[in-house]
């Protein structure tokens, strides 16, 4: 994967799971589907792994297999998506979830960064403007650079390690510590739990579809979750389930599940409509997330936009203030 992902290297991830959903939904099948993609890359960085990876199933590897050993082109979130729909049959809704999952990523971004180009532009004209009339009366380049520079190299190493920090290649204890730091922040915090359960629901839906075991569809589903903190609390069932508990009680009594979830699992159990309702599930926590992510790339480049303000009157404030002083020092009044 690339060290920063891009708006539109997430749009040609997007394409490449959209034609592989619409390729194996008709009956093709994946190594041709595979082959397919590979002559007709949706960009040509692409067309490397995936000839590693039409390598690896030609070999007689399982899809997730190959996955795993052609190298860390993909996030540890898509590679649990993809396990899961290998394992319920289902790959071709899995490939839809997944090109729509990055379609909105894409989206947000390309919102993101246009919103943010006009205060960021604010911003970069106001620390290199406002030490400019003393860098014009003194000629020192130094101390010119050092209030300039001096505060943008540090905003920017914060701001490279962040995206460093949120990359979903990282370790899971990396990804843990993450998931808990954000979990404190405003809108955000709440967004990335909501579409953590909605990816679960989707994973554990099509897994329980297919037939596979509860305990093993939980486990795979947790993992496809790509929530650290929801997968060490579904394997932490596994003992009490294999004594007689069911996973409805042991979502009632875990306080990383909502109410809404345990509630609405509660009674799918019960009914025998199970899937039906994770489908429900799917779709409010896919709604849910998606509307806090757009409220905040709405409100980030406000209160961005905001701060720049007050900067920018800081600064005004303290040159008069200066200004004046040094005429009161005069014997001006």
């Amino acid at each position: 994967m690339p060290l920063i992902i891009t708006p539109r290297q997430l749009t040609h991830r997007a394409e490449l799971y959209h034609q592989l959903g619409q390729l194996t939904a008709v009956g093709v099948g994946l190594p041709q589907a595979l082959e397919h993609l590979r002559r007709n890359p949706p960009t040509r960085s692409l067309r490397e792994p995936l000839e590693r990876l039409i390598n690896q199933v030609v070999q007689g590897h399982t899809f997730t297999q190959a996955l795993n050993r052609s190298g860390k082109w993909l996030s540890s979130f898509d590679l649990a998506l993809l396990q899961a729909g290998e394992h319920s049959g289902r790959l071709d809704a899995v490939f839809k979830l997944l090109a729509n999952y990055y379609n909105e990523r894409a989206r947000l971004a390309r919102q993101v960064i246009s919103d943010l180009a006009y205060p960021m532009f604010l911003f970069h004209a106001a620390i290199f403007i406002f030490p400019f009339a003393q860098f014009f009366l003194s000629g020192n380049w130094m101390t010119y650079l050092r209030q300039t520079l001096g505060v943008l190299l540090p905003i920017y190493a914060a701001t490279f390690l962040l995206i460093l920090a949120c990359q979903g290649r990282r370790g899971e204890t990396w990804r843990s510590w993450v998931e808990s730091v954000f979990h404190w922040v405003p809108i955000l915090g709440k967004a990335r739990r909501a579409l953590a359960l909605a990816r679960l629901s989707a994973a554990l839906e099509a897994l329980i579809s297919a037939g596979v075991t509860v305990i093993e569809a939980w486990e795979l589903a947790a993992a496809a979750s790509g929530s650290p903190a929801l997968r060490r609390t579904v394997l932490a069932w596994k003992p009490r389930v294999l004594a007689g508990e069911t996973p409805a009680e042991e979502v009632s009594n875990s306080p990383q599940f909502p109410e809404l979830f345990a509630n609405l699992y509660h009674t799918g159990e019960i009914s025998g409509q199970l899937d039906d309702t994770l489908r429900r599930l799917q779709s409010y926590y896919q709604e849910e997330g998606t509307r806090k992510l757009h409220a905040l790339a709405q409100w980030t480049p406000r209160i961005i936009y905001f701060a720049v303000a007050l900067m920018v009157a800081y600064r005004v404030i303290k040159f008069w203030t200066g200004y004046f002083q040094q005429i009161q020092s005069a014997g001006g009044f």
